[in-house]
């Protein structure tokens, strides 16, 4: 399996914007962001295709996030705007060898987003 990780996290205040890398060990095919609090489910947010053509977005986050990569640094990365404080979560990266997406293998080991108001 390909290892993932995550960077790019901290603390930012309301309106603000981030941008979260995923580099990968190696070649990665789809991609995929993710965000988890406690408590709750981790919430698919995005991906992206393997040639960048193809991304796919949560209704929740479209507008306001971008996935993005660049295969030559073997890097995804998650371009986040207009920050709010419910986008506070750690932030994970995956990886699969399907699109559409689905059936994620390999997983970063997350990156804290902390947005104040």
């Amino acid at each position: 399996q390909v290892q993932l990780v995550e960077s790019g996290g901290g603390l930012v205040q309301a309106g603000g914007s981030l941008r979260l890398s995923c580099a990968a060990s190696g070649r990665t095919f789809s991609m995929g962001w993710f965000r988890q609090t406690p408590g709750k489910e981790r919430e698919f947010l995005a991906a992206i295709s393997w040639s960048g053509r193809n991304t796919n977005y949560a209704d929740s986050v479209k507008g306001r996030f971008t996935i993005s990569r660049d295969n030559a640094k073997n890097t995804v990365y998650l371009q986040i705007n207009s920050l709010k404080p419910e986008d506070t979560a750690v932030y994970y990266c995956a990886a699969t060898n399907h699109w559409p997406p689905g059936g994620f293998h390999s997983w970063g080991q997350g990156t804290q987003v902390t947005v104040s108001s």
